[in-house]
């Protein structure tokens, strides 16, 4: 059974205190007095064994600031159906009312008045707090992380990942499955697996390319609750492609959905009761991999940063979507009787930082992973008068100023930047500090080249990302929203087929068409080619703010899209 009524309650208690306050009275004393801590994690359900899922967190240790996208469109059989429902559309889906705090959590819509009304979000000191009131309830609750931890802060950036594998030990991490985690490098990977890490590291689509056998555990067996769990981890398939192959070079990854259904059948030779998908793949590619492999019970999904109040359920597959960057956590329990899952039930906990005491333990352990950064990351750049944000299929206002400081500091006519998922927002008025523009470029291979390309060449690149994002076949969706253009317009019609999609590539300065023939000066970051040379993109960026003083970001209406 899934109970609606246990993510809504939250929901249900703040909209009350909404109606009779005016817009900006509602002190974060009155959220606190009115949306209590106990509303918000609450209580399980039916049978003894409970999972805890986090996922895609990119190494957010603070309470943070992020909007969820206003685009994120479907192709396919996912057309219409979440998690590619947004704002207005998704609040009536859920039963969510105008101007609550999930509205705010999960749409995207008057994100400024709601953000400074409720506040924050996540914290990895608050959502300890929440993982220890689950686990003092069910002592034998599974904690589980989706991967994309290691990655995405200057802490985590300096200290090569060692900061958050020390704070998801603390957390009490058991098991978990990777994407971003191999942008560090296969030798510092096998370090920290070897060396640091107490959670089981699970991929079991991750192949040794030489002798193409298993290169890590596939999946861990667990007794809890009376009950035998098989949790199989599933690393993001499009690691070579996506990012650079060249920092693993050893390593193959892919769905290999005829490889998750063997150790699916070897959990159950094994015993295993319930089975449960621990996956980096995008919700699209695990809703069609539930509906292929018989015999997974639950799928905790991850990648897409898609956060889902209810369980979507595929055939007898539940899939769990837990958002990104700290803001959610989910509780799943399980009710088992005679060796087989009976029902099933879901809270996704929202991580208002505002609400949620932090744990003292941990806060202490954060401060003293950031200590060695602060005065770093503290060091105030400028100001920002616009919404930065970056989720979005085709521009987020992050992105924007990120290809304005490449086209004005790089000198160049277009600029593209990768349409990365992660990165967190800052508000309107908000001083912008160093720490505010790694959360957006920290990664290991920064480099911010300046070459030239043809407008023959230009088109290919939007044509192939293009075809990663809405290729009809999920398999064939290699993750990533579009890239990112500084400098150039064009139309997008996303039914049609690969080759077809993008037209009318337009020129901005000049007003002109672009030239098939004719070289443009293109700078750019994050190639995944090997040796790319120049700057890293955080003093590109860090210049150009310092230039800028206050930063003003005009509405993008340069992506003409049809969707069909």
């Amino acid at each position: 059974m899934i109970a609606r009524r246990h993510f809504l309650q939250a929901g249900l208690t703040a909209s009350a205190l909404w109606g009779a306050s005016g817009f900006g009275n509602w002190s974060r004393l009155a959220a606190q007095q009115r949306l209590s801590q106990d509303d918000l994690i609450g209580s399980g359900g039916p049978g003894a064994l409970t999972l805890i899922h986090i996922t895609d967190i990119h190494a957010q240790s603070q309470p943070i600031w992020f909007r969820e996208p206003e685009i994120n469109l479907g192709v396919g059989a996912a057309r219409g159906h979440v998690p590619h429902v947004t704002g207005a559309a998704f609040r009536k889906l859920y039963g969510i009312e105008d101007g609550s705090p999930l509205d705010y959590a999960l749409t995207y819509d008057d994100f400024v008045a709601l953000g400074r009304e409720y506040g924050r979000m996540g914290g990895l000191d608050r959502i300890a707090t929440v993982v220890k009131a689950i686990r003092s309830e069910r002592p034998d609750a599974i904690l589980l992380d989706g991967g994309d931890t290691w990655q995405g802060s200057l802490p985590a950036l300096r200290t090569q990942g060692a900061d958050m594998v020390r704070l998801f030990n603390a957390l009490g991490t058991e098991a978990m499955t990777s994407h971003w985690e191999f942008t560090l490098g296969i030798d510092r990977v096998t370090e920290i697996i070897e060396n640091e890490l107490d959670p089981a590291f699970l991929g079991a689509n991750i192949f040794d390319a030489m002798w193409d056998e298993p290169a890590y555990e596939p999946m861990k067996m667990f007794e809890r609750a009376g009950t035998s769990v098989a949790v199989i981890g599933q690393a993001f398939p499009y690691l070579p492609i996506a990012n650079p192959s060249w920092m693993f070079p050893d390593l193959s990854f892919g769905v290999r959905q005829e490889r998750m259904a063997e150790v699916v059948r070897q959990a159950c030779d094994a015993g295993a009761e319930v089975v449960v998908v621990l996956s980096h793949n995008g919700f699209d590619v695990d809703r069609k991999m539930a509906a292929e492999v018989p015999g997974i019970d639950v799928i905790l999904t991850g990648h897409t940063h898609d956060a889902l109040p209810e369980p979507v359920r595929i055939g007898d597959t539940h899939l769990i979507a837990s958002g990104s960057h700290g803001k959610f956590v989910s509780r799943v329990d399980l009710d088992v009787e005679g060796g087989a899952l009976k029902g099933l039930t879901h809270r996704l906990i929202p991580i208002f930082s505002d609400v949620i005491a932090p744990d003292a333990e941990m806060t202490a352990l954060v401060e003293e992973t950031r200590a060695p950064f602060e005065a770093e990351m503290s060091e105030v750049l400028g100001t920002t008068d616009s919404l930065l944000y970056r989720r979005g299929n085709f521009n987020g206002t992050w992105d924007d100023l990120i290809c304005n400081a490449l086209i004005s500091e790089r000198e160049a006519d277009i600029a593209l930047s990768p349409g990365f998922r992660w990165g967190a927002s800052l508000m309107p008025g908000q001083e912008i500090t160093r720490e505010d523009v790694f959360n957006s470029t920290a990664m290991s291979y920064p480099e911010a080249y300046r070459s030239e390309m043809t407008g023959e060449t230009l088109k290919l690149i939007l044509e192939d990302v293009a075809d990663n994002l809405f290729n009809p076949d999920p398999y064939y969706q290699q993750g990533g929203d579009m890239v990112r253009v500084g400098g150039m317009g064009y139309r997008i019609d996303i039914a049609q087929p690969q080759g077809s999609r993008v037209t009318e590539m337009t020129h901005l300065a000049s007003g002109e068409a672009i030239d098939p023939s004719k070289s443009y000066v293109v700078a750019g970051w994050a190639s995944v080619n090997e040796g790319t040379e120049g700057p890293p993109i955080w003093d590109v960026v860090e210049s150009h703010i310092r230039n800028q003083g206050t930063v003003s970001i005009d509405p993008n209406t340069s992506v003409d899209v049809v969707a069909g």
